[in-house]
């Protein structure tokens, strides 16, 4: 797809940049090579079972919305072989960076989407993830662009549809009022309910968690990051 063709369509929930810093001759190329061999064409109907749209033999499908610069997805993919990872990200310099390093170290059990994820969540199957990543989404802090937020009423109903029973979704930020709000829309939601067994469990990290190059300047600015969880009932 064109680019000037993405940037000026109008989208649901996606209101970030789509272009950062012009991306190198080297980077373009990996891109365009890269969304050849991952990207998924949503023209085409989602297959029943979507591990099969892999190329390695896998399990389970994660999907993590907005990757950045794919640390950690890359990590995910590369410690879990038999599960498969489906990342969303529309910001070109992020998708140009892991298809930098995909190219070096290519990933049989990993596929992109690099536009609206609401797109892509309407065309999965009902009850085909067994997870969903949302770490560190842009918080919109100003009162008046809350409304921008991924965690919506509409957006966690996209949520519940495409979860198995039992799927998780993992949500971490470092700004308290994004965090009490995921936790105020999840409750309304009734689908999705939050695992904690005590006070602690939001501020420890989920289990293997690398970090982020984002956590990291958000610790060393005195925020402290909650991770939580939620499960579909």
């Amino acid at each position: 797809m064109d680019p000037k063709e993405r940037r000026s369509r109008a989208t649901e929930g996606f209101f970030g940049r789509r272009h950062g810093k012009t991306i190198r001759p080297q980077q373009a190329a990996a891109l365009e090579s890269g969304l050849g061999a991952y990207g998924l064409d949503l023209s085409a109907d989602a297959p029943a079972e979507l591990r099969t749209l892999f190329a390695a033999d896998v399990s389970t499908v994660r999907l993590e919305i907005g990757f950045g610069g794919g640390e950690h997805l890359l990590h995910r993919a590369t410690e879990a072989p038999a599960a498969g990872f489906i990342g969303v990200e529309p910001f070109v310099n992020g998708m140009a960076k892991l298809m930098m390093a995909v190219r070096e170290k290519p990933l049989a059990n990993l596929r992109v989407h690099n536009d609206d994820a609401t797109r892509l969540l309407d065309w999965l199957p009902q009850a085909s993830l067994d997870g969903i990543d949302l770490l560190y989404p842009d918080p919109w802090p100003k009162k008046k662009h809350w409304k921008r937020r991924f965690v919506s009423p509409l957006n966690l109903d996209r949520f519940a549809r495409v979860l198995r029973p039992g799927g998780k979704f993992r949500f971490a930020s470092d700004i308290d009022t994004y965090v009490n709000w995921t936790l105020l829309h999840c409750r309304a939601h009734g689908a999705l309910l939050w695992q904690a067994e005590d006070a602690a469990d939001w501020h420890r990290p989920y289990e293997g968690w690398p970090g982020t190059r984002y956590e990291a300047k958000a610790i060393r600015e005195g925020r402290r990051p909650a991770y939580l969880t939620f499960v579909r009932k």
